[in-house]
């Protein structure tokens, strides 16, 4: 992650190891103001403090606390704050292909949506780009609830009564590594959302969940054997031994070194 403090500004800006993000961007700018200028990916912008204003297309418009904003790919946009004190942002550039170009024109219509839920998803998807499966996972429900926000339509629903079987013994058999979801969509022939819906109706909890919990099960096995938490976590499949820690709290209560004691 890069990140660059000036006196009015900060910015951070990283490439995840997530499918379909091109790039994160959180920044907080005072004075700045944006020249016009495109971008080749679409621009999903959440405002944590302040306001922004912008011209997209010509027309003015304005990036609230309250909302969403998705700026789509190649349309001219500029930006400032829209008060004394600055804003914060944060970004998602998504790969021009993760939602269908005929969205472009309603999006310059109406960039902003106030979407409670649509607005926690995306927030929770910045809490976990460092865990790619669930992140794919968030992301796969943002997209499609953005498309079908456009289109004025809801989700169909999917009657595969296998579908959430077959996936988590895709799950089971891909461990301690783990499958991407773009992997499993091609193994089993479906689409990332029906993959998550089908899995969280069948069992109640989504894909990523389970397997984070299989995860820190392995992490157990390990540690009651008497390996180091850093070797355990490695070989439970989780990044390092912060990674497990973190997991590992959320599901035991406990750190793994207090559950050993």
């Amino acid at each position: 992650m890069g990140v660059l403090y000036v006196s009015d500004m900060s910015v951070a800006a990283w490439k995840p190891a997530v499918e379909g993000i091109k790039e994160v961007f959180h920044a907080s700018f005072t004075t700045h103001v944006y020249p016009a200028h495109t971008h080749d990916a679409w621009t999903l912008m959440l405002i944590d403090t302040g306001a922004v204003r912008y011209e997209l297309d010509r027309h003015e418009h304005g990036a609230l606390v309250s909302g969403v904003t998705l700026l789509p790919p190649h349309v001219p946009h500029d930006g400032r704050s829209a008060h004394p004190t600055g804003f914060h942002k944060r970004v998602l550039y998504l790969d021009s292909s993760a939602l269908p170009s005929d969205l472009i024109g309603k999006a310059v219509d109406t960039p902003m949506l106030v979407d409670p839920l649509l607005r926690q998803r995306v927030h929770q998807l910045h809490v976990t780009l460092d865990d790619p499966f669930e992140a794919s996972s968030r992301l796969a429900l943002i997209t499609e609830r953005l498309r079908h926000r456009f289109a004025g339509t809801s989700p169909a629903v999917h009657a595969d009564p296998t579908l959430a079987d077959r996936l988590r013994q895709l799950l089971d058999a891909s461990l301690p590594a783990g499958i991407t979801l773009a992997e499993a969509s091609v193994e089993l022939q479906s689409s990332p959302t029906h993959l998550v819906r089908a899995f969280s109706r069948r069992f109640g909890l989504p894909p990523h969940r389970y397997l984070t919990g299989r995860r820190v099960d392995l992490a157990r096995g390990y540690l009651v054997e008497g390996r180091p938490a850093a070797e355990a976590a490695v070989l439970a499949g989780f990044h390092d031994q912060s990674h497990l820690t973190r997991h590992f709290r959320r599901v035991l209560g406990t750190s793994p070194g207090r559950f050993v004691r």
